[in-house]
């Protein structure tokens, strides 16, 4: 097959799409779909079909994209709020596992751990995934759970342990103090930097162009890309810079949406990472498997050594310090990102990232199971642990109260603002169950002053929706007529939110008969048609979706609509 970009691209998406239909299927990570197809098409073990020096250059791109999507998920004002305990696990779990790796790892791949092989291992096993952690706990809605957030917390701490390895990883090679100081100070003084311009300069600039969301996702990655030419020029490594790039933009409120429109960009490229990452992959010997399955274990026991102790002491009771250990216990596509920069400077040699991959490949496929599984592991082991005088501290299954609100806005305009001032003069309490999602500035500092959330947004993005958790609402509104709404019609809105959610009761705006008997017949709960009613009377309607009952209002506008025979439609 001759090679080409274009060819080896296409060949790579194509084998990598069949390979994770298999995973899907088999109720493992993507990721692996992925490395699987790279070892399938690759010329180390598989057929050739493609060249990896044709799509390594370019799927670096997606390692980039990857490290800023991880540092916009890191709100730092969440770390200061998360207390004690999880700073406490956080630190000490990262700590002591690298301790315990130095340690114990020499026994277990003694013909790795030459050079700096035993510190690579140890804090590849010291991290873990927040790519399968995250999507396994939200397909379970256990994100909002005390284990969940703990969970959450501790998987912050190991980006920030990250971000530091990254910063010494290029000199370790010269491991002087002196040296290994002046990059601790590049890599601090690119971290202040940023932090300083998020503060006084980048919301200015995010601020002008935050009313095209086109061009608010282009500067955002114009500043990841900044920061990643920036940081390279200094001798740091460009992942750095992309993570410290999306810690800028974190907690900015255009951040939703940037993650939002960024992720498929993202999914793309890291999907062409991983195929190239597994035509580098060798057959695994006799002594590869056997490494793999010892540092997948060490990795499982040093998670409840270092995890379930901190949290116990903290008094997060026996479920909430044992289920963390569960859904953490597998090491994290971020330490294929460090094994892979660590050969590229001939720290290591490739048979420790073969050996890293089985482990990444071993660890996911058990965990997959043990998240599944979590609160069945935490059963079996609370009554050892109570024998140990182990007690639960604190009521551990009060859900926190969700992210998602009563009431939601797509869009907001003269409609929905005249809509909003109904309600709230009805019932000033709804302000606290009402949610926005917009992408106007303006609109959105007016609403935070009336109590009222906004989440920064485009509703024709599926993304946006999705991340705005418009599954959570009971009731969705959108007052926008067709002719302003821009990328998207209120058919499929409607179709896209009872996709999402469709228990919703969804409230859709149209300009004529025909629209409105559609939009009726394919599900809406009810149609504002303004040219027949004011806001009054949606406010009524509002009301009563919220008590769970339309069915008048709604037999009543069918009656109206079907009579009507105008002249204009």
């Amino acid at each position: 097959m001759p090679h080409g970009l274009l060819t080896d691209i296409g060949v790579a998406v194509v084998a990598a799409t069949a390979f994770a239909m298999v995973a899907r299927a088999l109720g493992q990570p993507l990721l692996l779909g992925y490395i699987a197809a790279g070892v399938l098409v690759g010329p180390t073990e598989g057929f050739g079909w493609i060249s990896p020096e044709n799509i390594t250059p370019i799927s670096e791109i997606g390692l980039i994209l990857l490290l800023f999507m991880v540092g916009l998920e890191i709100d730092l004002r969440k770390l200061r709020a998360a207390g004690s305990a999880v700073a406490t696990a956080g630190v000490g779990q990262f700590a002591l596992s690298v301790a315990m790796g130095m340690l114990v790892i020499p026994f277990l791949a003694p013909s790795l751990v030459a050079g700096y092989g035993g510190l690579y291992l140890a804090v590849s096993c010291a991290i873990s995934s927040t790519m399968i952690v995250v999507k396994l706990l939200y397909d379970k809605s256990e994100l909002d759970g005390l284990p969940g957030r703990l969970t959450l917390g501790i998987l912050v701490f190991q980006d920030i342990w990250a971000i530091l390895f990254l910063a010494l990883q290029p000199e370790l090679a010269t491991p002087s103090l002196a040296v290994l100081a002046l990059q601790l100070v590049k890599g601090t003084t690119v971290v202040v930097t940023a932090l300083l311009a998020s503060r006084f300069v980048l919301p200015v600039l995010f601020r002008s162009m935050s009313t095209r969301p086109e061009l608010l996702v282009l500067g955002a990655l114009a500043w990841c890309f900044t920061l990643v030419l920036v940081s390279a020029g200094l001798g740091l490594s460009k992942e750095m810079g992309a993570l410290v790039a999306g810690v800028a933009l974190s907690t900015f409120p255009y951040s939703l949406d940037v993650t939002a429109k960024v992720v498929s960009l993202r999914d793309f490229f890291i999907t062409l990472f991983f195929v190239a990452l597994g035509t580098q992959i060798t057959r695994p010997d006799a002594t590869t498997v056997v490494t793999a399955a010892l540092l997948s274990m060490f990795v499982i026991a040093s998670r409840f050594l270092t995890i379930t102790p901190a949290l116990l002491v903290n008094r997060m009771g026996i479920r909430a310090s044992v289920v963390p250990a569960v859904n953490l216990s597998q090491i994290s596509e971020f330490s294929l990102v460090i094994c892979t920069i660590g050969v590229r400077l001939e720290h290591i040699g490739t048979p420790a990232l073969s050996t890293i991959v089985w482990t990444l490949t071993l660890t996911s496929v058990i965990s997959t199971y043990g998240i599944l599984h979590n609160h069945r592991i935490y059963l079996a082991l609370a009554p050892l642990l109570r024998r140990f005088g182990l007690r639960d501290d604190r009521v551990e299954d009060d859900p926190v109260a969700r992210h998602g609100r009563e009431i939601m806005f797509l869009g907001f305009h003269r409609q929905a603002s005249s809509l909003l001032h109904e309600l709230l003069q009805r019932d000033p309490s709804l302000a606290s169950q009402i949610a926005v999602v917009d992408f106007n500035p303006q609109t959105r500092e007016a609403l935070e002053a009336l109590g009222v959330v906004c989440l920064y947004g485009d509703v024709s993005h599926l993304d946006s929706l999705q991340h705005a958790e418009v599954d959570k609402a009971d009731v969705v509104i959108s007052t926008i007529p067709d002719a302003v709404l821009k990328g998207i019609d209120n058919h499929r809105l409607l179709r896209t939110v009872r996709g999402m959610n469709p228990t919703a009761r969804m409230i859709v705006t149209a300009d004529t008969w025909a629209l409105a008997r559609k939009l009726d017949n394919d599900g809406a709960a009810f149609v504002f048609i303004p040219r027949l009613m004011g806001v009054q009377e949606l406010a009524d309607v509002v009301i009563a979706a919220i008590d769970g009952d339309v069915a008048v209002p709604r037999r009543e506008l069918r009656a109206l609509v079907s009579g009507r025979r105008e002249v204009l439609p």
